[in-house]
């Protein structure tokens, strides 16, 4: 699960009516190729800003059984600070960095999915947004000669915060591993690939924010559930990504795996594995004329 915008948090997609998207397949769009420790460097602009749009395709949640297409707004913004950097993938501060090893902030989220608009939830309180962020410990494993290659292991840890702006609940956290492969121009073509992989851990609170069902919402088909803390099944993800002239291209595709999660005997978890896909194109309309070295 690749890092968030904080701005996608509050998108809102073309279908107001259905809501449950996660933040965290709109970044993979965005981009899970990006790294902190890339090619070597070159000139670019300190910063870049653009618009675009994403199309998406997935469920209401993870382990839900009902699936919705989405058109979302796309704000891209890149500032390659000396300290501070924001890129397509995450806000990252040099807490600490050495050639192998970087420590940087993790932000990702969900937006509120209406209760009314899934089956497995109706007559149940609506999921409120979520707001999630934590340190991550990313180490390049291996990196090709000419630094195109990268295998990274990143080990981000996240507090959930649930709102709907009225309040702010603390709903635990997760921790989500992962081997990131990246490889970078292609063949000299510009398209850059990679691929994430590895398991979901989530704090019993979070769980049951998400899985379980009180006593007072129990039916003849939706018993109650009280959920603990572990293991949260495991995603793998591919994406590719492009620029040509100021206009982005990025896709992926994702497949999610909920077998054996503590949660997986929840009423509310109707598919335990399935994939999703997203599309998105952005147009950079402006930068900086202050060019900066970046490993870009």
């Amino acid at each position: 699960m690749c890092v968030g915008t904080l701005g996608a948090v509050m998108l809102a997609p073309h279908r107001p009516r259905r809501r449950g998207v996660s933040t965290a397949t709109l970044v993979l769009i965005a981009t899970c190729l990006a790294n902190p420790f890339e090619s070597s460097a070159a000139q670019f602009p300190l910063w870049e800003a653009g618009m675009g749009a994403t199309v998406l395709r997935f469920s209401d949640y993870r382990g839900s059984d009902e699936f919705r297409s989405y058109l979302f707004p796309l704000p891209y913004f890149v500032y390659r600070g000396e300290r501070i950097k924001i890129d397509r993938e995450s806000v990252r501060g040099q807490f600490f960095k050495t050639d192998r090893m970087e420590l940087d902030v993790s932000i990702n989220g969900t937006v509120p999915l209406k209760s009314r608009d899934n089956a497995a939830r109706q007559g149940m309180p609506d999921l409120d947004a979520t707001l999630e962020i934590g340190p991550s410990l990313n180490t390049n494993l291996w990196r090709s000669d000419d630094r195109r290659i990268n295998l990274i292991l990143k080990l981000p840890v996240r507090g959930v915060i649930a709102t709907n702006l009225k309040h702010f609940d603390n709903v635990g956290w997760l921790s989500h591993p992962q081997i990131s492969w990246d490889v970078k121009n292609i063949d000299s073509t510009g398209w850059n690939a990679g691929m994430l992989i590895g398991p979901i851990f989530q704090s019993a609170g979070y769980n049951q924010h998400l899985y379980g069902v009180a006593p007072q919402f129990a039916t003849a088909t939706r018993p109650a559930y009280q959920s603990k803390a572990g293991y949260g099944g495991a995603n793998i993800i591919g994406g590719i990504s492009k620029r040509f002239g100021r206009t982005w291209f990025a896709g992926f595709a994702k497949y999610d795996r909920l077998n054996s999660a503590v949660f997986e005997n929840s009423p509310l978890v109707k598919k335990r594995s399935y994939a999703t896909f997203g599309l998105a194109v952005t147009y950079i309309f402006t930068e900086s004329k202050t060019l900066v070295e970046s490993d870009d």
